[in-house]
C-alpha cells in the first residue's frame, strides 16, 4: 500500500477502515540466503539495502523481541555529520545524504527534520578544535559555521551566557544537522524491507550460531533452526554476547546510556544543542517535550535503565546551561545499550569465520549511522568487498593498532567514549 495525501484523505472518508499492515508477519523458513540477527534499525536498513541495492530477497531479519524495541528506539534522535577524522568523516557524510532522501525512497514518513545542530565552546582551545572540525566537515562536502558569541545569542538567546565556571565563547553550526522519529526510521525501514519480500521474524531468539568446516551453515532460534550461507550480526549492545555464540570474543563493552524527555511545551528550542563542558544535548520534540541526554552511566550493564546519580548530572548541566529547563517537568527516562569500542568509532567487517559478518561498536553515532550503515553492511555482505565509506572500520585495528580512530582523543577506554 502506497501512502499518499490521496490515501489518507480516502481512509479518513471511509473511516480509516482500509488500511492494511505495514509488514507481514511470516513464519520462518527452513533456509535463507542471508540471515541478519537483529531487528533494529541497523538490521533493517541492511535488510532493505541488500533487496534495494543488491536484488537479495530470500533474507531473514531475526528479531528476539518486537521490531524497533531495543537502542534505536531508545536515543535521542540526533542526526548530524559533524565528525573529524578520515574514515568517520567520510561515513558520516556518506549517512547523511542518504538520510536526505529517505522519505522518497522509503515513501515513509520519518520525520527528518533538519534543524541545525551548534556545538557549543567555551574555552579558546575548544575554539580552536572547532575550527579544525569544521574545516575538516567544508572539505568532506558538508556545511560548518562558526559562531562567535554574538553568533549563538541570535539563535540561542535563552542560554546563560554569563556562568562563571563555563561562560559560552561561540558555537560550531552545523545547519544540515538535526533529528528524526527513530520509531518511524525502524517502521519505515521494516515495511520497505517487507515490501521487497523480506521476511521480518519477531520473537524470535537466536541461540546459537552453526559453524561447520570454518563457515558459518545457520543459526539455532526459538522458533527452529534456520540454514543459511551468510550471517550478519547487528545486535549493539548485545554483540559480545551473540558474537561469544561463534566462538569470539570482541573488543566491546556494553554501557548504558540515559535519555529524558519533558511534558509537552509550546515550542522555544528551534535547534538541537550540544553543550561541550557539561555533555548534555537537547532538542525539542514534534511533540513539544524537551529531549535530552548526557553521558554513559559509566558502569558495564545490560540493563535498559539507569541510574539516579547520572540523572542528576545530567539535570546539573541542563540547569547550568539554561536555568529556564528547570521549570519543565519531566516525565520519563529510558536507557540504551550502548556497545563501546576502544577507539570510539565503529566496526563493519567480514569474521574469520567464513560467511559470518559482523557490525558493531557504535557507541553514541548508532542512530544517526542507520541509513550508512545498513547501506555499507549490505555492500559487503553482497560482494565481500569493503564499502568506499566504510572502508577503515575494519575488526583488525584493534589487534594491529593500525588504523585507529580516536574521535575524541580519549584513549583506548571503552567508557570515555
Amino acid at each position: 500500500m502506497r501512502y499518499s495525501g490521496l490515501q489518507v484523505l480516502a481512509q479518513g472518508l471511509t473511516g480509516n477502515r482500509g488500511w492494511r499492515p505495514a509488514w507481514r508477519d511470516p513464519a520462518p523458513k527452513d533456509e535463507y540466503d542471508i540471515v541478519i540477527i537483529g531487528g533494529g534499525g541497523h538490521g533493517l536498513s541492511t535488510a532493505y539495502y541488500l533487496a534495494r541495492d543488491h536484488g537479495l530477497t530470500n533474507i531473514a531479519v531475526l528479531e528476539k523481541g518486537y521490531l524497533g524495541g531495543g537502542s534505536v528506539g531508545r536515543n535521542t534522535t540526533i542526526v548530524r555529520a559533524n565528525y573529524f577524522l578520515e574514515g568517520n568523516s567520510q561515513f558520516y557524510s556518506h549517512s547523511l545524504k542518504l538520510w536526505e532522501a529517505l522519505e522518497a525512497d522509503l515513501n515513509y514518513n520519518v520525520m527528518h527534520s533538519q534543524r541545525g545542530l551548534i556545538n557549543l565552546f567555551h574555552s579558546d582551545g575548544q575554539r580552536d578544535a572547532f575550527v579544525r572540525r569544521g574545516n575538516m566537515m567544508i572539505n568532506q562536502g558538508d556545511d560548518a559555521i562558526l559562531l562567535d558569541r554574538e553568533g549563538v545569542r541570535k539563535l540561542l538567546p535563552y542560554l546563560d551566557f554569563e556562568q562563571t565556571r563555563f561562560p559560552i565563547y561561540g558555537g560550531l553550526y552545523h545547519p544540515r544537522g538535526g533529528t528524526a522519529r527513530h520509531d518511524a526510521v525502524a517502521w519505515g525501514y521494516a515495511r520497505g524491507a517487507d515490501r521487497r519480500g523480506v521476511d521480518l521474524i519477531q520473537n524470535c531468539e537466536v541461540t546459537g550460531i552453526d559453524i561447520a568446516g570454518g563457515r558459518v551453515t545457520g543459526v539455532q532460534t526459538t522458533r527452529g533452526a534456520i540454514r543459511a550461507k551468510k550471517v550478519g550480526i547487528v545486535v549493539a549492545g548485545r554483540s559480545s554476547q551473540v558474537a561469544a555464540m561463534a566462538g569470539m570474543r570482541l573488543p566491546i563493552e556494553s554501557h548504558v546510556l540515559q535519555a529524558f524527555v519533558t511534558e509537552g511545551l509550546k515550542p522555544v528550542i528551534d535547534h538541537v544543542i550540544s553543550y561541550g563542558m557539561g555533555h548534555f544535548y537537547i532538542s525539542q520534540s514534534d511533540k513539544g517535550g524537551l529531549v535530552f541526554g548526557g553521558d554513559l552511566d559509566f558502569y558495564a550493564s545490560y540493563a535498559a535503565r539507569g541510574n539516579l546519580p547520572m540523572v542528576e548530572h545530567v539535570a546539573e548541566a541542563g540547569m547550568t546551561l539554561m536555568p529556564m529547563i528547570g521549570k519543565a517537568r519531566t516525565l520519563r527516562s529510558w536507557g540504551g545499550i550502548m556497545d563501546m569500542s576502544p577507539d570510539g568509532s565503529p566496526i563493519i567487517d567480514r569474521t574469520h569465520i567464513e560467511g559470518l559478518y559482523l557490525n558493531c561498536g557504535w557507541c553514541y553515532g548508532g542512530f544517526k549511522a542507520v541509513p550508512g550503515s545498513g547501506n555499507c553492511f549490505a555492500h559487503l555482505m553482497a560482494t565481500d568487498r569493503h564499502h568506499p565509506a566504510a572502508e577503515r572500520y575494519r575488526l583488525d585495528r584493534f589487534a594491529t593498532g593500525y588504523g585507529l580512530m580516536d574521535e575524541e582523543g580519549t584513549g583506548s577506554q571503552h567508557n570515555l567514549h
